[in-house]
């Protein structure tokens, strides 16, 4: 009879706060799930385009350039306050984790102010027409996934602001990071289906 074999992983850390971590791999491989769902919803977006003789319909307003310019600038900037609290927490820098999620925090806000700024303007719901319900879907569901994500944010520089930054939180402001970078990356794509994919097709002959 072959005697069992066992490997002694007693020496092993509890929490490997790198990309090495299972949680790490979770999350990218969650980021990849959603990142999906929005690449359906942008070649929804533009099957629906093509099948319309105008676009957007009759009595849409337009949305103003600048506003929506702003917010992806400052989503963009603010994946350098997750990027410096990503790193904090590797060093188990306590203040470092700190600046960086309240620089995260503070320009997402912004961002998300941006956008609601420009939603005030919107003259359509997403009951209107087919241009309206794909629009909404995009913008609802992408600005639901920050909010969350800046939640959990917020709630992790409340437990490190507190003292509380052992590995396990350590290892959740690493993680968060991986997150805010996709929300932002996919934003991009979104942001020019949205705002710019009026222009980008012309009606069908």
């Amino acid at each position: 009879m072959t005697p069992q074999r066992t490997l002694d992983v007693s020496g092993l850390p509890d929490f490997e706060i790198s990309s090495e971590a299972p949680l790490w791999w979770g999350q990218l491989f969650l980021a990849f799930i959603e990142g999906s769902l929005f690449c359906i919803l942008i070649a929804m977006y533009f099957y629906i385009r093509l099948s319309m003789d105008m676009w957007p319909p009759p009595g849409v307003q337009l949305f103003g350039e600048l506003a929506p310019a702003l917010c992806v600038v400052l989503l963009i900037a603010s994946c350098a306050g997750s990027y410096l609290a990503s790193q904090a927490a590797q060093r188990d820098d306590r203040g470092g984790m700190i600046r960086g999620l309240v620089i995260n925090l503070v320009l997402a806000v912004a961002a998300l102010a941006f956008r609601t700024l420009n939603w005030t303007h919107w003259n359509f719901t997403w009951r209107s027409t087919a241009y309206g319900s794909i629009t909404w879907s995009i913008l609802f569901l992408h600005t639901l996934d920050v909010v969350a994500d800046l939640i959990f944010t917020l709630v992790l520089l409340i437990l490190v602001a507190i003292g509380r930054h052992s590995p396990r939180q350590r290892l959740g402001v690493h993680v968060d990071s991986i997150v805010w970078y996709f929300l932002v990356a996919i934003w991009i794509p979104l942001y020019v289906t949205v705002f710019w994919g009026p222009h980008l097709v012309g009606a069908p002959q």
